[in-house]
């Protein structure tokens, strides 16, 4: 859906028309732009309304006792976060890239997560990165790094992480897949956590069309020819 509604091929053939038009006419660069302009934010608006009128996805709760992190459809943080005993997990998640052809399935079928656990008075912390889908949860690499505030990890090639988890053994794998699963880190989290993204682009997407037409319509040209 959001690649349908940003994607508006009547849209560009307007745009390019209107630049025709104009560039045939009197050919004052401020014309054009006013033009320009006025019919970008014609159809910001008109995209922001579709948006917004949108259906969200039915309010799912998270696996307990993981607890969602206040504030975190806003920034980068993490997503969940629970504690036992003296650990803390952290869940930060992203969508992956969509690798259907389909142009109007835009459903959130795959996902990035990295789980982060922290021990009280350690300054490193234990990192997976997986890949979670509706039916299962694959890890990627396990690593010892810092502790982490938000999805953005340095790349410090001078400090050896550890190996290639597909370079682990069989049975070292299947134990750190039980070491997630003992903390509830699972495919379980997949509906939560689909339905979160789903906000969290909608959110992002219209904060987008807002303020490209705010920045658009402090042009005077665009509002002389809006007038």
């Amino acid at each position: 859906m959001w690649r349908r509604v940003i994607g508006n091929v009547a849209v560009r053939r307007q745009f390019q028309r209107a630049l025709s038009s104009k560039a045939g006419g009197s050919g004052k660069g401020g014309d054009v732009s006013a033009a320009v302009d006025s019919m970008l934010l014609r159809s910001l608006k008109e995209h922001y309304l579709e948006v917004s009128k949108m259906t969200p996805p039915p309010k799912v709760s998270p696996p307990s006792p993981f607890e969602i992190v206040k504030g975190s459809l806003e920034g980068t943080g993490a997503v969940l976060k629970k504690s036992v005993g003296n650990e803390e997990i952290s869940l930060f998640v992203m969508r992956l890239a969509h690798g259907g052809d389909d142009e109007d399935d835009d459903r959130i079928n795959q996902l990035f997560l990295h789980v982060a656990v922290s021990k009280q008075n350690q300054a490193d912390s234990l990192h997976f990165l997986c890949g979670l889908y509706p039916d299962a949860l694959g890890i990627h690499s396990v690593s010892m790094r810092p502790k982490l505030e938000a999805l953005e990890m340095s790349d410090d090639s001078s400090r050896y992480t550890g190996p290639s988890f597909e370079e682990l053994d069989e049975k070292m794998r299947d134990v750190f897949h039980g070491f997630l699963e003992e903390r509830g880190v699972n495919e379980g989290l997949f509906p939560f956590l689909q339905a979160w993204l789903y906000v969290k682009d909608h959110r992002n997407l219209l904060r987008w069309f807002k303020s490209v037409g705010t920045y658009v319509h402090e042009n005077p040209s665009a509002e002389d020819a809006a007038a």
